[in-house]
C-alpha cells in the first residue's frame, strides 16, 4: 500500500474518532441536562475510484423522534398547568374543614358546620328563651360563622392575587425562552449557511424548548433553514427574533425577558377587578402581543393555570361565597331577625354585579354580626311587650334555616346566575334550596373542583411519566454504552496513531536510504 495513503487513512481516521470521542463525551456530561437529546457522530468513509482513501465527519444527528418529542412538550405543559393549579388549591382545601370528624360522620369546621351549629343554638334558644347562656350561644355561633365565611373570601383573594403575580413572573419567563430560542435559532442559520456543525446549537434550544413547553401550551416547527416557529395551541405565532414579527432586529439584546409579550399587574386585586375581553380597563390587564390582547389564546402550563385560576376558578368560588352570604342576610331579615349584615348602613342591593357593601360582589369578606345583637342579646327573644318569647327563634328555624321550599323562591332564593363584576359568573347550583344546603352545594362544589382537579393529575404524570421514557429510550443518554464506546475509540485512536508512527519511521528509514 502507497505509505502516504497509508498516512491519509490513519490521521483521518484520527480526526474522526477524536470527535466520536468528543460527541461521547458530551453526552455522558449531559446525561443529567433536562431536554438534552443525545448526539451521534456522523462518520463516512472517502472513496476515490472505488478505493478508501480515508474518513471523513459530516455533522452530528440528534436521536430524536419529533412525534414522540412533540407529546412530550404538551403533556409537559398539562402537567405543570395542573401543578400549579393543585399547589394553589391545596390553601383552599385546608380552610374548607374536615369532611369526616372523629366520630366517622360529622363535619368539623366546614361552613356546613358552622351553619349548623348556627341552628343548634337557635334550637336551644327557642327551649330557653329567657336564658342569657343560651342568647349568647347564638351571637357566638353567629360570630363563628361569620369568621368562616371571612377566612374563606381571605384565601380565595389571597391565592388569585397569587395566581396574578405568578402571570407576571411567567410572562417575563416565557419572553426569555423565547428570544433564547431565537437567538440560538440564529446562530443554527448562520452555522448551517457555512456547513458547520449545529447540533450543540439544537441541544441548546431543545433545552429552551423544553423549559417554555412547562410555561404554556405551544408547538415548534422547524423550518428547512433551521429557524424555529412556535405557535400557541391555537395556532397563533409568538415570534422569538424582531424579524419574525416584521420589525428590525437589534433592538434589544437577547434574550431579553420584557419582548414580545407585555403585561402590568395591579398592587392587590379586589372581587370588583376583572379581566375585560372587550380590552376596556377593569383593573386586570391583559397580555399583550404586538398592542393585541391575546390573553384567550394562552392555554395550558402554568401561564394558562394561573388564567384560569385568576378569572375563571377563583371568581367563582368568590361568587358562590358572595351569594351565600347575600341569601344569609335576606332570609334572617325575611324571619324578622336581622343578625347579619352588610357591615355598613347602606341598603343591600339586589343587584348581583354591585360592590360591597350596597351590592353581591365581595360581600362575604364585609359580611358581619348586628352590632346591635352584638350588644344587646336579648332582642333575640323580645317581643313587642318587651318580654322573653321563643316566637324569633322559632321563625329563624322555620323561615330562615328551613329546608328548601316556596318560601326560598323569588327575592329570598340565592342569586345563581350573572353573578360576579362582570356578571358572568354562576353558582352552579339550584338557589332555592335551603340554607344548609346551599352551604353543602358550595362546599362540594369547590371540594369537586379540587378532587377533578388532583385526579387529572394523577392521570397526566402517569402520561409524562410513560412518555418520559419513550423519549429516554430514543433521545437518552446510556451512560454505560457511550462509556464502553469510549473505551473502543480509544483503541482505535491509539491503533491509528500507531500506524501514523510506523508510516512516519518508515518515510525516514526511506529517506535515510535516499541520501
Amino acid at each position: 500500500m502507497d505509505l502516504g495513503l497509508s498516512l491519509n487513512i490513519a490521521t483521518s481516521g484520527l480526526k474522526t474518532i477524536e470527535n466520536e470521542l468528543s460527541t461521547a463525551s458530551n453526552n455522558v456530561t449531559n446525561a443529567s441536562t433536562p431536554g438534552y437529546v443525545s448526539e451521534t457522530a456522523n462518520t463516512s468513509s472517502t472513496v476515490v475510484s472505488g478505493t478508501g482513501v480515508g474518513a471523513t465527519s459530516a455533522a452530528n444527528q440528534l436521536n430524536i423522534s419529533q412525534p414522540l418529542q412533540d407529546a412530550l412538550y404538551q403533556q409537559n405543559a398539562r402537567v405543570s398547568g395542573l401543578t400549579a393549579t393543585s399547589n394553589s388549591l391545596a390553601a383552599v382545601s385546608a380552610v374548607q374543614g374536615t369532611t369526616t370528624g372523629s366520630d366517622g360522620a360529622n363535619t368539623i369546621g366546614t361552613l356546613t358546620n358552622n351553619l349548623q351549629n348556627v341552628s343548634t343554638a337557635f334550637i336551644s334558644l327557642s327551649n330557653t328563651p329567657q336564658n342569657s347562656a343560651s342568647q349568647q350561644g347564638v351571637i357566638s355561633a353567629a360570630q363563628t360563622l361569620v369568621s368562616n365565611i371571612h377566612t374563606l373570601s381571605s384565601v380565595y383573594q389571597a391565592q388569585r392575587q397569587g395566581a396574578q403575580d405568578a402571570i407576571t413572573s411567567t410572562v417575563s419567563g416565557i419572553n426569555t425562552d423565547l428570544t433564547t430560542i431565537g437567538q440560538i435559532s440564529q446562530q443554527i442559520m448562520l452555522a448551517r449557511s457555512s456547513h458547520a456543525d449545529t447540533a450543540d446549537l439544537a441541544n441548546k434550544r431543545l433545552e429552551a424548548m423544553q423549559s417554555l413547553s412547562s410555561k404554556l401550551g405551544v408547538t415548534f416547527t422547524e423550518k428547512p433553514n433551521g429557524d424555529m416557529l412556535v405557535s400557541t395551541q391555537d395556532g397563533t405565532r409568538l415570534p422569538t427574533r424582531p424579524d419574525q414579527a416584521g420589525l428590525p432586529n437589534g433592538q434589544f439584546q437577547a434574550p431579553t425577558a420584557t419582548w414580545p409579550l407585555s403585561t402590568k399587574s395591579p398592587a392587590t386585586l379586589t372581587p370588583s377587578m376583572y379581566h375585560a375581553t372587550d380590552g376596556s380597563d377593569q383593573g386586570v390587564a391583559g397580555i399583550m402581543l404586538a398592542g393585541k390582547d391575546i390573553t384567550s389564546h394562552l392555554t395550558d402550563g402554568t401561564l394558562g393555570a394561573n388564567l384560569t385560576l385568576r378569572d375563571q376558578s377563583y371568581p367563582q368560588m368568590q361568587a358562590q361565597l358572595d351569594s351565600f352570604s347575600y341569601t344569609l342576610i335576606n332570609r334572617f331579615k325575611a324571619a324578622g331577625v336581622p343578625l347579619f349584615t352588610n357591615g355598613g348602613t347602606q341598603p343591600l342591593s339586589s343587584d348581583p354585579t354591585k360592590t360591597a357593601p350596597a351590592g353581591l360582589v365581595g360581600l362575604s369578606s364585609r359580611i358581619a354580626v348586628s352590632t346591635d345583637y352584638q350588644q344587646t342579646p336579648s332582642l333575640l327573644t323580645a317581643n313587642s311587650d318587651g318580654g322573653q318569647t321563643s316566637a324569633l327563634a322559632n321563625a329563624v328555624l322555620n323561615k330562615a334555616m328551613g329546608s328548601a321550599s316556596a318560601s326560598t323562591s323569588g327575592s329570598l332564593a340565592a342569586p345563581s346566575t350573572s353573578l360576579g363584576p362582570d356578571g358572568t359568573q354562576a353558582t352552579g347550583y339550584d338557589g332555592t334550596q335551603g340554607l344548609t344546603q346551599l352551604a353543602t352545594s358550595l362546599t362540594s362544589s369547590q371540594a369537586g373542583v379540587i378532587s377533578q382537579n388532583s385526579s387529572d393529575l394523577s392521570t397526566a404524570t402517569s402520561i409524562k411519566t410513560s412518555l418520559t421514557t419513550k423519549v429516554a429510550d430514543v433521545s437518552g443518554v446510556d451512560v454505560n454504552s457511550q462509556m464502553s464506546a469510549i473505551v473502543s475509540l480509544k483503541n482505535s485512536y491509539a491503533a491509528n496513531a500507531k500506524v501514523v508512527s510506523m508510516v512516519q519511521s518508515m518515510f525516514s528509514t526511506l529517506l535515510d536510504a535516499v541520501h
